[in-house]
């Protein structure tokens, strides 16, 4: 039956109705269900053993009718009980971050997502992956869908751990920032991708490639995306719109409005509802996005990240270059991509320019790159270096690999730079220390006692709160 629809639920449900209550021919079947000709022809060579013919009319024998009454019954109404509990899961959300573009969905939007998600798709066998869930959209679907394969991907490490406490861990959580590449393990894992990108022309191009990678078969299946662009303004919605189409995305259906926010006033509080599916030139394009991997464009409206973001001054990287150099080190400069191995010569200094970081970047690059020290570029107001907690905290999470030093406002008073001095192997728990070292590497391969549902991933790959869990389950 998925050779005939895919994922589309609508067509399925209604042909199987139609053949539970009556006689029905090819062409009533083809025409009630707006499906191609071929597809409701594969479904009927799959119910071939239930169905009883006479002449070119054709039904599901009595005794079959129950076995196929859950494909036919679509998605009940979530409730007033299930609207109240996701009203009162947004209400306690991380707090939005300017610098991703984080403009809060109302409750009844991120309810109203997951409703037609369930009503479009079969759920309960597809895979659907959300690029980015401030939303919290998939703990909507998680509420009208109880058996869905669903996959959170994010940048804010918030967002992830507050989506693993409330969603009692049903839903896979995965640290990712799209511009230096998609996690391996969610890529080409999913069967439908949600997601609602930073409305820049940069932004929707960059998750709508990603989204591409995450399709296990990019054809056939669905890219579903959020965009809103101001009615005064044409030409950025056309602008996003040829980025798009040059993806080889072509557009199934545009819902007008369907998403609203609080704030966004710019655009009238509301976004468009994209439904895409890819062509057989998407493929080609990921390709491409594969091989960008590791620049940093400017993708979001605000802030540091922003399209019209400037270079980071001489001045600074000069006083960068000095701290790696302190000890005598030969240094080298590199770029901020911790997603694959760059190895480090020993008895190397690098240099590293963060100073755009939104607060995950820092951890994630003491553990993607090995070398005998590091030094790093930060904002003053990093989430890591705001007060003595949160130092204490980002100090003992990488311990196992390197021992810190805080250099807040140096060079300036908007700065500070972290060096990060290697420790020797024997200085921690062996286990810790082959964890941390590799963490690249899938943890099933390096730790037998994996958590089934992290033992695909990289140590990069996990959500902050998640690292601490294994380093603690290590240290035991």
């Amino acid at each position: 039956m998925s050779q005939a629809f895919g994922i589309s639920a609508p067509p399925l449900r209604l042909a199987i109705t139609l053949l539970s209550s009556g006689w029905r021919d090819l062409d009533e079947l083809v025409s009630a269900t707006a499906a191609p000709r071929r597809s409701v022809e594969d479904l009927l060579t799959a119910l071939d053993g239930d169905l009883e013919k006479d002449g070119a009319a054709m039904r599901l024998r009595e005794d079959a009718v129950d076995r196929y009454r859950e494909l036919a019954t679509p998605p009940a109404d979530p409730g007033e009980e299930v609207a109240a509990k996701l009203a009162a899961l947004v209400e306690d959300v991380p707090a939005a971050l300017p610098a991703l573009d984080h403009v809060q969905a109302t409750p009844d939007t991120a309810l109203r997502r997951a409703s037609w998600l369930a009503e479009q798709y079969d759920l309960r066998s597809a895979r659907l992956l959300f690029l980015g869930d401030h939303d919290l959209t998939s703990l909507a679907v998680r509420a009208v869908a109880p058996s869905a394969h669903l996959t959170v991907v994010d940048v804010d490490d918030r967002v992830l751990e507050y989506i693993d406490r409330h969603g009692d861990r049903s839903i896979r959580t995965v640290h990712a920032d799209l511009r230096f590449g998609l996690p391996l393990a969610v890529a080409g894992s999913s069967d439908v991708v949600f997601s609602d990108p930073p409305y820049t022309r940069e932004g929707m191009g960059l998750f709508a490639s990603r989204g591409i990678e995450c399709l296990a078969e990019p054809q056939q299946g669905r890219l579903v995306l959020a965009y809103g662009y101001s009615v005064r303004h044409p030409a950025l919605g056309h602008q996003v719109q040829l980025a798009l189409t040059a993806l080889g995305l072509t557009f199934e259906a545009i819902i007008p409005n369907f998403n609203r926010y609080t704030g966004a006033q710019a655009i009238g509080s509301a976004a468009d509802l994209y439904v895409c599916q890819p062509t057989a030139r998407s493929g080609k394009q990921g390709k491409v996005a594969k091989q960008r991997k590791g620049q940093r464009p400017g993708i979001y409206t605000h802030g540091p990240q922003s399209v019209e973001a400037r270079e980071t001054p001489a001045a600074l990287r000069e006083a960068l270059l000095g701290r790696a150099s302190e000890t005598g080190l030969p240094v080298e400069e590199r770029g901020i991509d911790w997603t694959t191995p760059s190895p480090v010569p020993e008895g190397t200094a690098v240099a590293i320019d963060l100073s755009a970081d939104p607060g995950p970047w820092l951890l994630r690059v003491l553990l993607g790159f090995n070398a005998t020290r590091l030094a790093l570029l930060l904002p003053n107001a990093h989430p890591d270096l705001g007060n003595a907690k949160a130092q204490a905290a980002l100090t003992e999470l990488v311990a196992g690999k390197y021992r810190l030093t805080l250099r807040r406002s140096t060079p300036d008073n908007k700065h500070a730079i972290v060096v990060a001095d290697a420790i020797p192997a024997g200085d921690e728990k062996p286990a810790v220390h082959t964890v941390f070292s590799r963490a690249h590497g899938r943890l099933g391969n390096l730790w037998q006692q994996a958590p089934s549902d992290i033992a695909g991933l990289r140590l990069v790959d996990l959500p902050r709160h998640r690292i601490a869990e294994v380093q603690a389950a290590l240290r035991r």
